[in-house]
């Protein structure tokens, strides 16, 4: 065995190198923190690896919007998982809405009499959701009829990124480097609302499983797999089940706060995920049991150093 390393904190001291002091450590958070800077680095930087992003959580309204936009601009994420409210919140700062700092402790009756509605501490404006409505009737106006007859949520994505000008959007850049935004639960948000009643006028059906043969076409063609998890739900599911095809991912990093007791999938250990063919090897895993906001942009920002 070997004994802790006492994490050192020096003046000017950058990123990379506190992860690098976290990593010796070993233990706890830290050397949690630190393992997945080093696995993430190793996906980046390996060309054989396709990188697999789940989305779950108030991730684009909790501020990691430009960090995803650049890592899919950049080629160090090529296939994005997520739920529909993270693209909804995608597409309204891309039409100019902002999300707002506020507090826990709001009054939410006050809230609503002024037309907000609150993420946490996090505020919007209930605005923003009609004007995304008539934007997004505009965009999807301009998708040829008989494509939108039957189409897959990821391709009605890429439809929709290209219509987009916001060089920070998640969408826009998808759409530029040709990276499928797969949304299994797309119904399951504000847009997918939005699109059922325009689908009660005009030509729309969602294709959901077009996205599983887009999905498993990526986990096929995979040199090397490995997946990036914030948060849980659907989107996790969803792509490591389809790496099942595979025997598993090669190497994975889960940021979550939630807990394996109660059994949920959110909450369950990369340990777990061996036993369904998920995960080839707990090896090349980590969970850091942290809030997505906090960790991911330190393991990010130690990762890039390293490329």
């Amino acid at each position: 065995m070997k004994s802790v390393k006492p994490i050192q904190v020096k003046r000017g001291i950058t990123v990379a190198q506190l992860i690098e002091e976290m990593d010796a450590s070993g233990v706890l958070g830290a050397g949690k923190i630190g393992k997945a800077a080093r696995l993430v680095a190793d996906m980046f930087k390996d060309p054989d690896y396709t990188v697999f992003l789940t989305l779950a959580g108030a991730l684009v309204p909790g501020g990691l919007r430009d960090i995803i936009a650049g890592l899919i601009e950049k080629e160090h994420v090529n296939v994005v998982v997520t739920t529909g409210a993270n693209m909804v919140h995608d597409m309204v700062e891309a039409i100019g809405f902002r999300h707002m700092v506020g507090t826990f402790k709001a009054d939410d009756i006050l809230l609503k009499r002024r037309d907000m509605g609150r993420i946490g501490d996090i505020y919007i404006e209930h605005k923003a959701f009609k004007a995304l409505e008539k934007w997004l009737y505009r965009v999807l106006e301009e998708i040829p009829e008989e494509k939108r007859r039957r189409i897959s949520p990821s391709n009605l994505f890429l439809e929709i990124g290209k219509q987009i000008r916001d060089e920070n959007s998640i969408l826009a850049a998808a759409a530029k480097r040709d990276v499928p935004v797969i949304c299994p639960g797309l119904p399951d948000s504000i847009a997918g609302f939005q699109l059922w009643i325009y689908g009660q006028d005009k030509n729309l059906i969602l294709d959901p499983l077009g996205d599983v043969a887009r999905l498993v076409e990526e986990v096929y063609e995979a040199k090397k797999s490995g997946i990036i998890i914030l948060g849980g739900g659907w989107p996790k599911h969803f792509a490591l089940f389809a790496n099942t095809f595979r025997e598993g991912v090669d190497a994975a990093v889960q940021v979550t706060m939630d807990r394996p007791e109660p059994g949920g999938l959110s909450g369950a250990s990369l340990e777990e995920a061996v036993s369904w063919s998920k995960v080839k090897s707990a090896e090349k895993t980590v969970t850091v049991d942290c809030d997505a906001t906090i960790a991911f942009p330190l393991i990010v920002a130690a990762a890039l150093e390293e490329v």
